[in-house]
């Protein structure tokens, strides 16, 4: 009878090192007599080096995986964006940025000479586009130039008479950056949770989605939501019928009225690509699905034929298990806006061409053709303030730390990182922000919380955030805040600052090669923008400096502070006092809570000697 071999294996090794050594053991040890010849150039060393190749690459894979699995390790880009969609966290790959621009229109003169003629003043609808260098820029509501806070100025008069021919009326819109598109997608027979990916790449939002038979889809946060909420214009009258106006300024524009969606969809994001989830039910499964008996819905009878409570949920009628309808044997037009520019920001001034423009008259059958024209014709724009947002993405390491932050608020914000992970997370269509840093006012008798946030420039500097991503920002979190909290949302003050830095190069190599190598690490490392209130660390300056190969020892780091007009450079005017902000052992830099640093200009503010 045979006696079973113990085989000793070490499960430590997982290199191709250790491999080969515990392969070779194991070949001496349990094979001596059949397999002698170890020499390197010999068929039996191939296989054992190709069994411990492979034995490595199984090793590393392996690892790879278990690491990507993770939000602390993992690595690629795509698989930190699906840990965070698990986590909750919305992922933009293409932010917008908005801002209010000004719109002129020439309008004829009323009959009367009072004011211009009430017919011809207009609406320009949603959808209308303007450009600013490479960027094009949508306006996202109706403009109404008939409500009380446009302004009215006379433009043209009669020459002889001096009676005004036509008046000016400027009023303000909302512009967000991108341009509508559209994709046509056929859909093949019905299945649950069916996924449709668009061929655009960089898609900032979905605007619509109907099938060929004019069913609307609409986007939810989930697919057990079946309640949302749309706004509709407020079309009230409230001059009297003489005037051309649908609301004014001390009403609201658009009314917000709930609406029951059975057919919906949810939007997942990768790197660069666009996928739209829907429901698990089909259109067959409607009646079924969406409309309950009455007495089923109040009736929880469990063994007994009476019940307590008598309270009625009427959204309990329409309650489904199948997460929305999803759509089938036809085809989708899906409406979307995506940007024509990595650069989106857009500069004092810059918006000043109409691409293309619709506008809705009260009655234009009561209006001159030619006339009407040249009223349409007459639209100029302009922005008064800066159009602002990000312009560009989450590193890994910053997307780690947002996920991280989306995790825990749970769609509701309690704490500082609760509100700051809700403004991170805004829509793409209400903008975004580069900064933003909750602080507790200590100076306040009530519960009163300070909000600061910043924006970048079209060239990638810090700037004031305007008002309009200010008040998209409130309203955002307006849903999710305590309801005792109160928040002021203000503007980040910026400090300019100046790295010179003096290091010991290699005997063997250029200093002038040296000094633009250092320059470089400092600017990729003051590439990334701080926090709101995060100090500048000196020693990280030495510790990128030490990275070069051909830096011996650094001997001196200084930061100066910088501010106002310099040359052709223009600084923050905040005065700040290095001296007295630097720690007692000059390690880093403290900047207070609504304080962000910036080095504005790193080819000019980082400077260097090589001794």
């Amino acid at each position: 009878m045979s006696k079973t071999r113990t085989v000793s294996i070490k499960y430590t090794s997982r290199e191709f090192d250790t491999i080969r050594t515990d392969l070779i053991e194991y070949v001496k040890r349990y094979y001596p007599d059949s397999f002698r010849d170890f020499n390197e150039a010999s068929f039996g060393a191939l296989m054992i080096d190709t069994v411990a190749y492979i034995g490595d690459i199984l090793s590393f894979y392996l690892d790879y995986q278990a690491n990507e699995q993770f939000l602390e390790t993992a690595n690629e880009y795509t698989n930190l964006v699906k840990i965070g969609s698990q986590m909750g966290y919305r992922y933009d790959v293409s932010p917008s940025a908005v801002g209010i621009a000004a719109f002129y229109l020439m309008i004829p003169a009323a009959v009367s000479g009072v004011g211009p003629d009430h017919r011809y003043i207009p609406i320009l609808k949603r959808g209308s586009t303007f450009s600013a260098n490479d960027s094009i820029y949508t306006l996202n509501k109706d403009l109404h130039f008939g409500e009380n806070n446009s302004e009215i100025r006379v433009a043209r008069v009669d020459e002889a008479t001096g009676d005004p021919l036509f008046f000016v009326i400027k009023a303000y819109g909302e512009v967000v950056s991108g341009i509508d598109d559209y994709e046509f997608i056929e859909v093949g027979p019905y299945s649950k949770f069916k996924k449709v990916r668009l061929d655009n790449l960089d898609v900032s939002e979905i605007l619509s989605v109907t099938d060929s038979e004019g069913n609307e889809y609409y986007e939810v946060d989930y697919l057990s939501q079946n309640i949302i909420y749309k706004s509709v214009t407020n079309r009230s009258n409230v001059r009297g019928a003489q005037s051309y106006e649908y609301s004014t300024g001390d009403q609201a524009s658009e009314i917000l009225k709930p609406f029951v969606v059975p057919r919906r969809f949810v939007v997942q994001k990768t790197a660069r690509e666009t996928t739209l989830v829907f429901g698990a039910s089909s259109d067959f499964d409607i009646p079924n699905d969406m409309i309950s008996e009455p007495q089923t819905a109040i009736l929880e009878k469990h063994g007994k034929d009476y019940i307590q409570d008598t309270s009625f949920d009427p959204s309990r009628l329409i309650s489904s298990d199948k997460f929305g309808v999803g759509p089938s044997n036809t085809v989708l037009t899906i409406e979307f806006r995506k940007n024509t520019s990595t650069n989106v920001n857009c500069s004092v001034g810059q918006l000043n061409n109409v691409v293309a423009y619709d506008f809705e008259f009260k009655d234009p059958l009561e209006l001159v053709p030619d006339l009407s024209e040249a009223v349409q014709a007459s639209l100029e724009v302009d922005n008064e303030s800066p159009i602002t947002g990000s312009i560009t993405i989450p590193n890994s390491d910053e997307l780690r730390h947002r996920i991280h932050g989306v995790f825990p608020t749970q769609n509701r914000a309690v704490t500082q990182q609760d509100y700051e992970s809700l403004v991170y997370q805004m829509p793409p269509r209400l903008g975004s922000v580069k900064r933003c840093r909750m602080v507790r006012d200590n100076d306040s008798l009530k519960r009163n919380l300070n909000l600061y946030l910043i924006s970048e420039s079209v060239n990638g500097t810090l700037v004031e955030t305007n008002e309009v991503l200010k008040r998209n920002v409130r309203t955002w979190i307006q849903k999710s805040k305590m309801i005792n909290d109160t928040i002021d949302i203000l503007n980040a003050r910026v400090v300019n600052f100046k790295i010179d830095f003096v290091a010991v190069g290699s005997l063997d190599v250029s200093k002038y090669d040296i000094l633009e190598e250092a320059k470089a690490v400092l600017m990729d490392k003051f590439t990334l923008k701080p926090d709101i209130g995060e100090p500048l660390f000196i020693t990280d300056i030495y510790r990128e400096l030490r990275k070069v190969d051909s830096i011996v020892d650094v001997v001196d780091v200084r930061i100066h502070h910088i501010t106002g007009f310099q040359s052709t450079r223009d600084y923050s005017e905040l005065v700040f006092d290095v001296e007295a902000a630097t720690s007692a052992d000059g390690r880093f830099i403290e900047v207070p809570k609504n304080v962000i640093y910036e080095i504005r200009y790193p080819v000019f503010d980082i400077d260097g000697v090589i001794i």
